[in-house]
């Protein structure tokens, strides 16, 4: 069976209005950074409990499909995820995991090859699950994975908000522009929020901003801002052997101040009036590049 071009708007309309009460809006924010290593589920879900904090209704999607860890980094134990949704049976609703002020976890698995090499009938089944879930949110932060996969470009490609996150080695750097770049050059995303990770200064983290703008400037026609410095904080280590976020345990301590920042910077962006970020990327990018029967294949 095909899925008709009026299918699929129909599908992609249903996603934008994500059960939300009064047609709300979802802001969709993607957290990526070109590289592992580069603290970006930390600032993910740090920043999701500071927007928590604050009154919002967050939700978190583990998006690293492969190799899930933003349950494991806040020690739950998730006894389903998004492959008892592909499989049919469970709804995203019953999957979700609560965390830390309450913020929603949509958990994926770990070290399952299948749930990176999705077919299209799969995706297809994806997007369903999402235009079918009656849990409201304000926000969905999207922790991708590491790297340049089809899949992190289709998360940020459909976000409305890209934050890239970098720290000050060269491979960060390295990989940081090479994400801009293919999103900027083949997917039309031309503005990105830089968060400087792990800096030892304020001055450092705009030092390393300098450094990424300036290659930008140079190649690429995109916008670069730097949104936020989260510094080197030692409460962070002792955090994790407690399995707590920082600005659950240390709230005072310079990198919560850092997430609190970011939240309220978060909170003040405008959320498009346009069709775009509300989690079409399913259907735009995965669902319309080709049309396919329901095992799979594609003609």
């Amino acid at each position: 069976m095909h899925l008709s071009k009026a299918m699929t708007r129909d599908q992609a309309s249903g996603l934008r209005m994500m059960n939300q009460p009064n047609n709300e809006k979802v802001k969709v924010i993607a957290v990526t950074g070109g590289k592992g290593g580069v603290g970006k589920t930390s600032v993910s879900i740090n920043t999701a409990v500071a927007l928590a904090e604050k009154g919002k209704r967050v939700l978190v999607l583990d998006a690293d499909l492969g190799l899930a860890n933003v349950d494991v980094m806040l020690g739950l134990r998730a006894e389903r995820n998004l492959s008892h949704v592909l499989s049919g049976e469970s709804e995203l609703d019953d999957i979700i995991v609560r965390g830390p002020k309450g913020i929603g976890i949509i958990p994926a698995t770990s070290g399952t090859q299948a749930m990176v090499e999705l077919t299209a009938a799969q995706h297809a089944g994806l997007i369903r699950a999402f235009s079918e879930m009656k849990t409201q949110f304000d926000i969905l932060v999207v922790d991708t994975a590491a790297g340049i996969s089809d899949m992190v470009l289709s998360f940020s490609r459909a976000s409305q908000d890209v934050l890239v996150v970098v720290c000050d080695e060269p491979t960060s750097i390295t990989d940081a522009y090479a994400l801009i770049k293919i999103l900027s050059r083949e997917h039309g995303v031309f503005r990105f929020k830089i968060v400087a990770n792990m800096v030892r200064s304020l001055r450092e983290g705009m030092e390393l901003f300098a450094k990424l703008s300036k290659v930008t400037d140079r190649f690429l026609d995109v916008a670069l801002e730097l949104v936020a410095t989260i510094p080197f904080d030692e409460n962070l280590r002792k955090s994790v052997r407690k399995q707590k976020l920082i600005v659950e345990a240390y709230p005072k301590s310079p990198a919560s101040i850092a997430y609190h920042g970011l939240a309220n910077k978060i909170m003040s962006w405008p959320i498009p009036q346009q069709p775009g970020g509300h989690l079409e990327f399913f259907v735009e990018r995965l669902v319309q590049r080709t049309d396919y029967r329901e095992d799979g294949t594609s003609e």
